[in-house]
């Protein structure tokens, strides 16, 4: 983990189970920052949880980087991972698919938790994830 500026910014490489931990409480110290209600930390840290474990578990690692606006209330996150990309975008948005046999809430599932979204798969390869939520 590596801290930008005034501390407003953190990164966090992203490698195994105990970098998706990590990122959490990253993503939770920031929420407390902004005095996030409750439920407004838990469903963002909740989305964030889904991005970074797809970037571990399917697109071989990358990073989080979490910028805090506090004049505005506002956290972003953006993730990147080194993976192949998505070749369908719209099919993975979609509730119900799922490239590993789980429950295929992710993608779309962080989507409707944060109040923005945005995905695109990277000319260099692999995905981008900005999100953000006022909190």
């Amino acid at each position: 983990m590596t801290e930008r500026g005034s501390g407003a910014s953190v990164v966090v490489a992203l490698r195994d189970e105990h970098d998706i931990a990590l990122a959490r409480r990253e993503v939770a110290k920031a929420c407390d920052r902004l005095k996030a209600g409750a439920l407004r930390k838990v469903r963002f840290i909740t989305a964030v949880s889904e991005i970074v474990r797809n970037a571990v578990d399917h697109g071989g690692g990358g990073q989080i980087e979490i910028d805090v606006d506090q004049a505005n209330k506002m956290i972003t996150v953006r993730c990147t991972d080194t993976g192949p990309g998505i070749p369908d975008m719209d099919l993975a948005m979609k509730d119900g698919y799922s490239s590993a046999r789980s429950m295929g809430k992710g993608l779309g599932g962080a989507k409707r938790l944060v109040d923005r979204f945005r995905i695109e798969n990277r000319p260099e390869g692999g995905i981008e994830i900005w999100m953000s939520s006022r909190l």
